[in-house]
């Protein structure tokens, strides 16, 4: 049965403050959570063990479609190089989202700033794609100045911010500050767990359900 949080279908872009934020896992768990369908538009090396795959493995709900990849490249750098080293180009003209009716999550590559081609950045795909941003952050030396550059970035093109996802350990002072300066909502936490697995997700995302129920809207 489709999840019903919130009563219509929502579309979420999650992005990170960086590299190895942990936007892949939290993907996964409103994935879960939503019983969402999933799609990663640009998939910059691992193709055999891509985040697709990953998030594959780890939702298990009977709704989630996993839409194909608009551009898969060889190499795990910047799309852009990636695109290079194949002598291909993205354009943001060929990543159209999917059709469905259902919820949908789309994961980013990397931060905000991440180019695509010569020109154009993950964000003028996400403004292309008219979609809600929830963004993953992590504290470490510099987390402040890179989540809020990130959210002033996106408050200057007018993208909206659902929230933003704490991955890792956390810190009441950085954490703090940053919602009080954005007055942007905390979704649930994520933390470092020894084990992740279908059933690790499952129980992120029935927090993540009663969060949506709770702010549906």
């Amino acid at each position: 049965m489709q999840a019903a949080f919130p009563a219509y279908p929502k579309r979420y872009f999650v992005s990170g403050i960086g590299t190895d934020v942990g936007k892949t896992v939290a993907a996964a768990i409103l994935t879960e959570a939503l019983q969402a369908d999933y799609w990663k538009p640009v998939q910059a090396g691992n193709l055999e063990d891509s985040d697709t795959h990953t998030v594959r493995s780890l939702v298990s709900n009977p709704c989630t479609v996993f839409h194909p990849e608009a551009y898969r490249l060889q190499m795990p750098a910047s799309p852009h190089t990636a695109a290079a080293a194949e002598k291909v180009r993205l354009s943001l003209d060929q990543i159209t989202l999917p059709q469905t009716q259902n919820h949908l999550i789309v994961e980013g590559a990397g931060g905000l700033m991440v180019p695509l081609n010569e020109r154009e950045l993950v964000l003028d795909l996400i403004q292309k794609l008219q979609l809600e941003v929830v963004l993953v952050s992590r504290n470490y030396l510099g987390s402040i100045n890179h989540t809020l550059t990130s959210l002033e970035v996106l408050k200057y093109r007018n993208i909206p911010v659902a929230g933003i996802i704490f991955n890792g350990e956390p810190n009441a002072s950085t954490e703090e500050f940053i919602l009080n300066y954005s007055q942007l909502p905390a979704l649930p936490r994520i933390v470092q767990e020894e084990t992740l697995n279908q059933a690790t997700i499952r129980r992120y995302a029935q927090t993540f359900q009663e969060y949506f129920t709770q702010h549906a809207k």
